[in-house]
């Protein structure tokens, strides 16, 4: 993700396309959606369709992320 790499946070990336269990993470935390991006930051998940750059940014701060 382009947001986190500017900000230097270190990420992996999943594709959920490729790893079946990575997909069933995902769906299990969004309703049965396969809502991208899905980020696991330090136990708190955020997910989103509709990326909002602020709202994700205090979701990190709250994470202790930034």
């Amino acid at each position: 993700m382009r947001f986190l790499g500017e900000r230097g946070i270190a990420y992996e990336e999943v594709d959920i396309e490729q790893r079946p269990e990575a997909a069933e993470i995902v769906m299990k935390h969004n309703d049965g959606m396969r809502k991208v991006p899905t980020l696991d930051v330090e136990g708190a998940i955020v997910s989103g369709d509709n990326f909002n750059a602020a709202r994700f940014e205090k979701d990190l701060r709250a994470a202790g992320a930034l």
